[in-house]
Formats: C-alpha cells, sequence, structure tokens
C-alpha cells in the first residue's frame, strides 16, 4: 500500500532520507552506544556542529538535548526565572508555556489575544520581567511573530531574557540571534524525525543567570538544569543517557540538509506556502485562518472549512493525504497543513490541484 502524504504539523511526515539512516544506525549498532564513549562524543559533536552550519549560530550558543520542547518549558522557567515572566499568548501551545510557569509556582503575567491573532511590536512589558516568553510559530492556530516585533521587544526591554519557542518554524526562519538569549525547537516537526529529542539553544547570558538563582539558593531542577547541562555540552555529553538514536539521525539530516542549502529549502518553503494561501483564497468554500498576512505562517498554514472540513478531510485521504486537523476547539471547523521541508513541492502542487475539486 503506498503511504499516504503526512501534512500533520507533529509528528508529521518524516524527511525522506530517514529510512535510510536508521537501516545504518542498526548495522553500525547506534541505537546502543553508550553515551559515554568516543562514538557518542563525536555524534554529538556532528550533530551540533551540523545545526551551527544549517542555522547559522553564533559561538556564544551552546546547543543542549532534552527528551521534549514540553521539557525545555519546565527547564526555562526553572533555570531563567525568579519570579516574573512575561508570555506572548495566542493559541494553545504558548498559553501552555505560561501556565508551566504558574504550575512551577513563579508569578507570570501575560498579553492575551485570539486564536489567528499577532501582535503589536508596541506592547508595554511589566517592569521587572525577568523573561520574555514568545512562540514564534503557534502551531495551532498558524499565526506566526513577524521578527520586527521579537526586535522591538528586544529593543525596549533590553534587562530581560527573551526566549523563543521555533518548535514548528525552523529550519526555515533565518534567526538573528542577537534579539534572543534562547531558542528551541524538536525534531519532529521541520527537521522530520522521529519524536523523542529536544534541542535547546542558550546563550551566556542563559548560563549566568541559572548560576545567579543557584547561588541564592533557589532551586533550578536536577539533571538537567542549565550548569549541569552546559558543563556536560563542553564535552559532547549528556548529564543522563540520551536519545542516542535521535541525535544521531539528527545529525545526518541536518548534513543532508547542509548539502540541499538552507537557501533552497527556504525558497521551497516560501514558494509552497504561497500557493496554498492563493488556493484558499480563490477557493469559494474555504479560506485562510490567519487573515493579515503578515501574521501569517510559512510552515503550519491553517485552513477555515467549516461545515465542509470533514467533505475536505475525506477527499484528501481518499487521494492520498493527510491534513492535520483543527486544534482544541476548532477541530470540525479547520485544517492544518504542515510545510517542511520534506514536503516537496510536487506534494504541494498535488494539495492544491485536490483541494481546487472541492
Amino acid at each position: 500500500m503506498r503511504p499516504k502524504i503526512n501534512f500533520t504539523p507533529g509528528p508529521s511526515q518524516l524527511y525522506f532520507t530517514v529510512e535510510d539512516h536508521v537501516r545504518t544506525a542498526f548495522r553500525e549498532g547506534i541505537p546502543t552506544l553508550s553515551h559515554r564513549s568516543k562514538q557518542f562524543e563525536a555524534i554529538y559533536r556532528k550533530s551540533v556542529d551540523g545545526l551551527r552550519t544549517l542555522l547559522d549560530i553564533p559561538e556564544n550558543y551552546t546547543l543542549v538535548f532534552t527528551g521534549s520542547a514540553n521539557e525545555i518549558w519546565e527547564r526555562i522557567i526553572q533555570n531563567l526565572v525568579e519570579e516574573k515572566s512575561f508570555h506572548l499568548v495566542n493559541g494553545s501551545f504558548s498559553k501552555r508555556f505560561f501556565e508551566i510557569a504558574q504550575q512551577l509556582n513563579k508569578k507570570p503575567e501575560k498579553i492575551e489575544v485570539a486564536m489567528g491573532k499577532g501582535f503589536d511590536a508596541s506592547m508595554a512589558i511589566p517592569a521587572g520581567t525577568e523573561l520574555i516568553a514568545v512562540t514564534h510559530n503557534e502551531t495551532s492556530s498558524g499565526v506566526s511573530l513577524p521578527m520586527e516585533v521579537i526586535a522591538g521587544l528586544r529593543a525596549k526591554n533590553p534587562g530581560a531574557l527573551l526566549t523563543v519557542d521555533a518548535v514548528s518554524s525552523l529550519p526555515y526562519p533565518a534567526f538573528d540571534y542577537t534579539q534572543f538569549d534562547s531558542v528551541f525547537f524538536s525534531v519532529q516537526k521541520g527537521f522530520g524525525l522521529p519524536a523523542g529529542l529536544g534541542v535547546w539553544l542558550i546563550n551566556d547570558a542563559c548560563v549566568a543567570k541559572a548560576e545567579q538563582l543557584l547561588a541564592k539558593g533557589i532551586s533550578i531542577g536536577s539533571y538537567h538544569s542549565i550548569p549541569s547541562l552546559y558543563s556536560h555540552a563542553l564535552k559532547h555529553q549528556n548529564p543522563e543517557t540520551p536519545n542516542v538514536l535521535g541525535i544521531y539521525l539528527l545529525a545526518q539530516v541536518v548534513e543532508d540538509m547542509v548539502r540541499r542549502g538552507i537557501q533552497n529549502i527556504r525558497k521551497e518553503t516560501e514558494y509552497k506556502a504561497a500557493i496554498l494561501y492563493k488556493a484558499l483564497h480563490d477557493h469559494g468554500l474555504i479560506n485562510p485562518f490567519v487573515q493579515e498576512k503578515v501574521n501569517q505562517s510559512n510552515t503550519v498554514i491553517v485552513a477555515e472549512c467549516g461545515e465542509h472540513t470533514e467533505k475536505i478531510t475525506k477527499l484528501l485521504v481518499e487521494n492520498g493525504m493527510q491534513p492535520g486537523d483543527g486544534y482544541g476547539a476548532f477541530k470540525k471547523t479547520q485544517l492544518r497543513f504542515a510545510n517542511f521541508p520534506t514536503h516537496s513541492k510536487e506534494q504541494y502542487e498535488l494539495l492544491v490541484d485536490t483541494l481546487a475539486k472541492v
């Protein structure tokens, strides 16, 4: 049976080279490799060096591995906030980050807008904010935060750390890493890998803040505190046994993407997004959920389908394509389409042609 083209926004379709890399990994015994071996250190180093090349990450950032992006939410609040964080909330995932700060007994504040809406760069941040948390690409709603909004937050709040959730946008965006202190993602979306690995980029200011809290006697967690992760990363290791296979596969896929060229990946992403948004705009029965072009994500595109959702889903599945459901309250009225490097231009053209038949 021919496998469906998976447009769900996470876990999404595997990158087309993953199957071959998995076979190689099993032949070479990677899944049972000691995480204290020189061979693993070489795999760790290759993964980190490849990401630095692919994403143009500055040297003042350290890359560490966790179990998931959800875990990184917790580690950020534990390690970088004594009392006050501020959250930009415009969907389910940005809201969950805020709720984690509440659950960890901090004193977070937020500015919240409706699903499908973005933020004004002139927003005021409360005095005494230690950390500003922004979601670059809200997976639940298909809203992307313009980089000028992040730059405005940075310029107006130089005393606060700024962390960016890039779970469903990287490797597409060309980030200016001077505009923030921490960025994180997980591999089951844009990198087209099996779930179970989070990647967290932290700069020197994050390390200093965690050490400052620790010196005050404040609990910042245990084996996955920033000082622990940082000290092990300098040796190309993790504090505990990590997802060795996941780190190996990430290194291989990143190498494939570097060979392909990040500029080519970005141009293809924009082409695919453009033809799907045009198809939604021109369609008589369905529309883009995010109306303002400046806020439309190029990597998670949400269609407002209303009463036609079930019919459209059935047609796509019959033609070998699996769309993502709408999120939460929008499950029965929306469809979400991942636009990641693993999705080819031909697959997107097929998607557009099929939608035109509705």
